[in-house]
């Protein structure tokens, strides 16, 4: 399988937005937005620290969304579309960010959802490790 990748724009807001919206309810964040207010929250952060690629193979299936910060790449957002997951895909996108797009030798950090099992253990598997949990009591 071969992954390409292209920097995102304005003009994949809407896209970019509703990928982030499935993402939120794939890993049962309790985040309220709406697409269209999460559309504005990624045109902010992409005008400022944060960058966003795209991951395609016949069509786009998937995006990051990440800053870099000293020493420190940050990835806040890692989504495949659900009818292309379980196929390689997301490891082979993660592997593209590695070779293709991060600088080598800099710490990666990404934060997951405890209930996020899946996730919890797509990041394991590609090397990621435990560093933190964060507790809390809701009101």
């Amino acid at each position: 399988m071969k992954i390409t990748w292209r920097e995102a724009s304005d003009a994949d807001l809407g896209l970019l937005a509703g990928w982030n919206h499935q993402l939120i309810r794939d890993e049962g964040h309790r985040n309220p937005m709406t697409v269209e207010q999460l559309a504005g929250r990624m045109k902010k952060w992409l005008g400022g620290e944060y960058r966003a690629v795209i991951f395609s193979d016949d069509h786009p299936v998937g995006y990051a969304l990440f800053k870099s910060e000293d020493e420190l790449i940050y990835l806040r957002q890692f989504f495949v579309r659900p009818d292309r997951r379980r196929s390689g895909i997301g490891r082979e996108a993660f592997e593209v960010l590695r070779r293709e797009i991060w600088p080598s030798g800099i710490r990666l950090s990404v934060d997951v959802l405890c209930r996020n099992n899946g996730g919890v253990a797509f990041w394991r598997s590609v090397g990621y490790q435990d560093y933190c949990l964060t507790l809390e009591i809701m009101p």
